[in-house]
């Protein structure tokens, strides 16, 4: 969008609708906008007197003074020679004055500033003209309308590539060709109009080559910026070097120490955003003073704040652009920085782990249980563990490095609840692979027990049930080496549940009742529980109804004794389902009617929707055909509400079939 510098006489904001001021990081773009700006405003006859320019050069070694910028506004102006003014002060006075004589408007760009001093001097004498100033760092002290620039869209990214291709040669049939490599081009150019513009120089220059080279050259080298730099094809239509760590390295030079000691260790941090608390634990620091020097950062362009909306300091989330992610993490592993940087990632991951410990066992609290510290109820739990998840899971992915490995497994082991009750199957497979592998070769046979029987659960859920069979099968036979009769209870219990949702009901009911004696030898009524309801369903497959409905009576009895709504509403749902295969129809219906209740009551909408599909399902045996659309339809609404599209279509179409 460019900036709104129309020429109105009737503004009465006066001074803040004079000075406009762009602003971004490096290579965003700016000088561009400007000068785009410039021509366009020209072209409307909004500036007939006009435009001068001045390149301040506020990030070079040497940059710009404001006394040498008025000798070049002044040459501009004509003055000149014998006619310059000798003396500093009487040269300001000059140009003032040429400005405040000047009836024709005129727009007034000061590119490139590093500080205000460089060009406060320089703003007309006169509320006449207009005057845009652009810089990396944000002049939040001055009274200047601020026009904020950001990375660009995909879209626009994958434009902007396409279009300097074809504006040199309209045969470069490429990005039509390879529409995939053009997309990750641009991500991993971060979307940054100074790294897109090098990039498609480069891509002119190796036109035989195709568009995958270049991606497959960056990724090798794990550095946008290196592969960049050395291909660049020199300068840009303003006669400026086409690189980008140069650009990068004068932002982090001109920082103060603890703002670049903060950026450096932000890069390190696991996850694109990352929360206050998180970052105030990397950096070592006070909640305050880590938001102070952040709110710094961000006035400098270098990081970004994302806020949830609700005005608190917790809500406020910090994303680093990519590009600068890899430049900072570079400086970091200098190796007279890589301890300091070690030993932030080693509080950062004791930070998540303290709080995912306690998250996990607000999750799977229950009456007569400690309170966890923190988290109140299962709702702030769920939302400190949505909002930093992505850090979470990457910081599992840190226990393959030695130092880290013992604390990301047992991070690992806290999240398993959390990403199945979110259905983050994908995520729970990769944290769960993660700390299997670190475990098997630290030879800790519970802790891989544990993680074998996560990855299992995690494959059972996606579908992939033979290879969850055998990750349950190497749980349980590490977990009976270990001798400890509950952990073994868990073993045949989530084997046998895996067996029955691959159709092997005579191995899963032996399975089951291995768990359930279990869980009875030792007094441990919640795991029995557990084991009933899945024995049940087992039983329920082989066709032996009133063993289930026996079964998950008994299992809905045990989990009321012991506290657990939420598994009592799994228990009546499967006990309506046995009830229905029974042809006790209403029974059935009521079943699901106090399942219902309590998935609502804990907002499990994938459990929801479960329920109801099985609801609509019995209404439709019972020639009920009206209240089972109303039941699909309100299915639909449970799975789009548990980002479950293909169960809510599906429960759509059922509902549409209705009407026929």
């Amino acid at each position: 969008m460019l900036p709104h510098l129309s020429p109105n006489e009737n503004d009465t904001a006066a001074l803040p609708l004079l000075i406009f001021a762009v602003t971004g990081m490096g290579g965003v773009g700016k000088t561009a906008l400007a000068v785009e700006t410039a021509h366009r405003a020209r072209a409307q006859g909004w500036f007939p007197g006009g435009t001068l320019f001045v390149d301040l050069r506020g990030y070079d070694e040497d940059p710009v003074t404001a006394d040498q910028a008025v000798l070049a506004l002044l040459d501009a102006l004509g003055v000149r020679d014998g006619d310059l003014p000798p003396t500093t002060d009487r040269q300001y006075d000059a140009y003032r004055a040429l400005l405040a004589e000047r009836r024709d408007r005129m727009l007034l760009i000061l590119d490139n500033a590093s500080d205000p001093s460089q060009y406060l001097p320089l703003l007309p004498g006169t509320d006449h003209h207009r005057v845009l100033i652009t810089s990396r760092d944000r002049p939040d002290a001055l009274p200047v309308r601020l026009i904020d620039l950001e990375a660009l869209t995909p879209a626009d990214s994958v434009a902007l590539l396409t279009r300097a291709l074809h504006d040199t040669d309209e045969r470069d049939d490429r990005p039509a060709r390879e529409p995939d490599a053009l997309c990750e081009l641009a991500d991993l150019c971060g979307h940054l109009p100074l790294a897109l513009q090098i990039a498609a120089g480069m891509l002119r220059r190796r036109r035989h080559r195709g568009i995958a080279s270049l991606v497959a050259e960056i990724r090798e080298a794990e550095d946008a910026t290196a592969v960049l730099d050395r291909g660049s094809p020199g300068t840009d239509l303003y006669g400026r070097s086409l690189v980008l760590r140069p650009v990068l390295e004068t932002s982090h030079r001109r920082l103060p120490p603890d703002q670049a000691r903060l950026l450096r260790l932000l890069c390190l941090a696991p996850g694109a955003e990352t929360g206050t608390e998180a970052i105030a634990a990397l950096a070592d620091l006070n909640t305050e003073s880590v938001l102070s020097l952040l709110e710094d950062l961000a006035a400098r362009h270098l990081v970004t704040p994302v806020g949830s909306g609700d005005g608190t300091t917790s809500a406020v989330r910090w994303r680093l652009h990519d590009l600068v992610r890899v430049f900072g993490a570079g400086v970091a592993a200098d190796a007279g920085l890589r301890e300091e940087g070690e030993a932030a990632r080693e509080r950062v991951l004791e930070f998540y782990l303290r709080w995912a410990d306690a998250a996990d066992d607000r999750l799977r609290w229950r009456p007569g249980m400690a309170e966890p510290e923190r988290f109140g109820d299962r709702g702030q739990a769920l939302a400190w563990l949505d909002g930093e998840r992505v850090g979470l899971v990457a910081a599992v992915g840190w226990a393959r490095e030695e130092r880290f490995a013992s604390a990301a497994v047992r991070l690992a082991l806290c999240l398993g609840e959390y990403l199945a009750w979110r259905r983050h199957f994908d995520d729970w497979i990769a944290v769960a692979e993660a700390s299997r592998e670190v475990a098997q070769l630290a030879g800790g046979r519970l802790d891989e027990a544990r993680a074998w029987n996560h990855l299992g659960n995690a494959l059972r859920q996606t579908g992939r049930e033979e290879e969850a069979i055998d990750a349950h099968s190497r749980a349980r036979d590490l977990y009976q080496a270990t001798g400890d009769r509950h952990c073994e209870a868990v073993g045949w219990g989530n084997l046998g549940s895996t067996l029955q949702a691959a159709g092997r009901e005579e191995e899963a009911i032996d399975a089951l009742t291995r768990a359930r004696y279990l869980y009875q030898s030792i007094g441990d009524r919640h795991g029995e529980a557990m084991a009933w309801d899945s024995l049940g369903t087992a039983l329920g497959e082989a066709g032996r109804e009133e063993e289930a409905i026996d079964a998950h009576s008994r299992a809905r009895d045990l989990y009321q004794a012991t506290g657990d709504r939420h598994g009592e509403g799994r228990a009546w749902h499967n006990l309506g389902s046995a009830l229905q295969d029974a042809g006790r129809r209403e029974e059935a219906i009521e079943a699901y009617g106090k399942d219902l209740e309590i998935c609502r009551e804990y907002e499990d909408w994938y459990g929801e929707g479960q329920t109801l599909h099985s609801l609509a399902l019995t209404y439709e045996d019972a020639h009920r055909p009206a209240e089972a659309r109303t039941a699909w339809l309100q299915a639909v609404d449970a799975y789009t509400r548990a980002n479950a599209p293909t169960e809510a279509n599906q429960a759509r179409t059922r509902a549409a079939e209705l009407l026929d």
